[in-house]
């Protein structure tokens, strides 16, 4: 392929080893253009890659603003100069030398273009959209799956960046491309925080445009909705009303979940209703010492409800509220609650002896006993649909799951219910592969992580995922997260990030210092950059890349799903 020159390095402007100027003379320059240069230093050439940063055009010749009109009518003799900034990215050979004015400058392409971005060092190279010059872009899948680094984190304006949109496009893309070597035996969870639009993800989209459909064939990926996915919704009923059904729009192929409270306490999930054991300082150690008594209680009883025998004074007026040892059922999260009551205040209110309440109490003020019961009785409005003792435990499983992706509704939880169903799932996650249960990568999108990991205050699941941006990579848990904001973000998650991706922001976030990782251009770019662009940092590349992503494939809402793609008629209409 004959190359063109399209402009010269320029000698009227500073020309250094990791930034030029050059002069355009033919055709067209646009911001994250690649191009490459060469120079003779007395025998040593060097090449230099770069990015287009900044362009200007400036009307030489004159001296005034209105000099412009007179330009514009003829009147006067002017020039435009047509100039553009260049970020080098790479040298061959690294000789840090300046490269010669005049020396002719062309777009990079085909080998010059992998090896200005290192795409030719990448061994594993996943396909994360196309650069603004058509060429598809690419991530070091090794920077990535947990291997040299791991973990994505996104940002952006909600309804604006495409945050969702983009996370599952990167799960596509590891799932379809072949780059993935143990996709078998990968898994996904997905916490769905916004509407049902992910219970559709493994139907076709009837929207998608024959053009879209090239683009991702493009990068080698099909155009087909995900394959293996399973669906969970929080029960529709509360305890004790019926049959337990899947609060979904969708009708079928979703399932509900909960716990059994005898799970939910020999699982020690009751910190994760806690959102401020901060607020006291003696909260947290009851919290833990509570904890424990929950399962010791628990272990060894078999059904989803709890029997006790030291409730003295329980519920022994209503019928069928003891087993045959004389034990009393506990069968509600409320019942449950009342009996903490009852070990925490009950005791001491009717003047029974200490020594048997010390054990509950733990010796702690009246007071912090009091705001631990009054939390629990908030509680219990918001999760007793969740943690029932009316019907075995139906918890989410992801990793023991069938089904490679699993999506968790939680959209129409309490902020206090959310944060118990994703501390439990990610400490079930967290613990299996700590424990070696499974061997396959786990993949995690979470979004509103100021939410979860706030970089002030409490969170019940901080620890966790704490845990997981520090230790996950190694043990093949990559956390694919997402927020408004990373300035509210718990600093060591968003840093812990190898890959991370921006869409729109805002203009006072975008000066955070935690968006200093971008160039001026690139965080100026951001305040207006559409629906479907994204710019992209990874640990390989010095620059930022602006990437675009096709059109789902999959259905995003109930609109624009396929509900039947049998007729053959209907499989060519949409190029399955």
């Amino acid at each position: 392929m004959k190359k063109e020159a399209i402009g010269v390095v320029l000698g009227s402007r500073e020309a250094t080893p990791l930034e030029f100027w050059i002069g355009i003379q033919d055709g067209l320059v646009r911001l994250d253009d690649v191009v490459w240069v060469e120079a003779d230093h007395g025998g040593l050439v060097v090449r230099y890659y770069g990015m287009v940063d900044r362009v200007h055009k400036v009307l030489e010749g004159t001296q005034f603003d209105s000099d412009t009109f007179l330009a514009a009518g003829h009147l006067i003799p002017t020039n435009t100069a047509y100039v553009a900034h260049v970020t080098v990215t790479r040298l061959e050979p690294e000789e840090y030398l300046p490269p010669d004015p005049g020396s002719p400058v062309y777009l990079a392409r085909g080998d010059s273009l992998n090896a200005a971005l290192y795409y030719d060092r990448m061994k594993q190279k996943l396909p994360v959209g196309f650069m603004r010059n058509g060429e598809p872009a690419f991530v070091n899948l090794a920077f990535l799956d947990g291997r040299q680094g791991g973990h994505v984190n996104i940002s952006g304006i909600s309804g604006v960046a495409a945050k969702t949109s983009y996370a599952l496009f990167l799960l596509h893309s590891l799932y379809t491309s072949g780059v993935l070597e143990d996709a078998a035996s990968a898994k996904t969870l997905i916490f769905n925080v916004k509407g049902q639009d992910l219970f559709y993800l493994d139907r076709p989209n009837r929207e998608l445009a024959p053009e879209e459909r090239e683009r991702y064939a493009a990068m080698g990926l099909a155009a087909e909705p995900f394959a293996s996915v399973a669906f969970f919704a929080p029960p529709r009923l509360a305890q004790g009303q019926g049959h337990i059904t899947a609060s979904s729009h969708r009708a079928e192929g979703v399932r509900a979940y909960h716990w059994s409270l005898v799970d939910f306490c020999r699982d020690g999930l009751l910190p994760f209703l806690f959102s401020d054991r901060g607020a006291m300082s003696n909260l947290g150690f009851l919290i833990d010492h509570v904890t424990a008594r929950l399962a010791a209680l628990a272990h060894g009883q078999k059904g989803p409800e709890l029997y006790v025998d030291d409730w003295p004074d329980g519920p022994t007026a209503e019928a069928g509220v003891f087993d045959s040892l004389g034990r009393v059922k506990i069968d509600s999260f409320g019942r449950l609650v009342d009996y903490l009551e009852f070990q925490l205040l009950g005791a001491e209110s009717e003047g029974e002896a200490a020594s048997g309440n010390q054990r509950w109490t733990a010796r702690q003020h009246t007071g912090t006993l009091q705001a631990f019961v009054r939390r629990l009785r908030a509680a219990a409005r918001n999760v007793g649909h969740l943690i029932r003792g009316d019907a075995p435990s139906n918890a989410p499983d992801p990793l023991g799951s069938s089904a490679q992706i699993n999506v968790v509704d939680l959209h129409n939880l309490s902020p206090q219910a959310q944060m118990f169903v994703v501390g439990s799932l990610l400490r079930r996650v967290f613990g299996a592969k700590e424990s070696g249960r499974h061997r396959g990568k786990v993949f995690v999108v979470l979004d509103e992580l100021n939410k979860y990991a706030p970089r002030e205050g409490e969170s019940p699941i901080k620890d966790i995922l704490l845990d997981i941006a520090e230790r996950g990579r190694s043990l093949g848990v990559i956390l694919i997260g997402a927020q408004q904001t990373a300035s509210e973000v718990e600093r060591r998650v968003v840093g812990n990030a190898a890959v991370r991706v921006v869409g729109r922001l805002d203009a006072a976030e975008a000066e955070r210092p935690e968006y200093r990782y971008l160039p001026g251009a690139f965080r100026d770019r951001a305040l207006i950059l559409p629906q479907g662009t994204m710019i992209l940092h990874q640990p390989e590349v010095p620059v930022p890349i602006a990437v675009q992503f096709p059109y789902p494939a999959w259905a995003t809402k109930a609109s624009e799903a396929v509900e039947d793609v049998s007729d053959e008629a209907l499989k060519d209409e949409l190029g399955l």
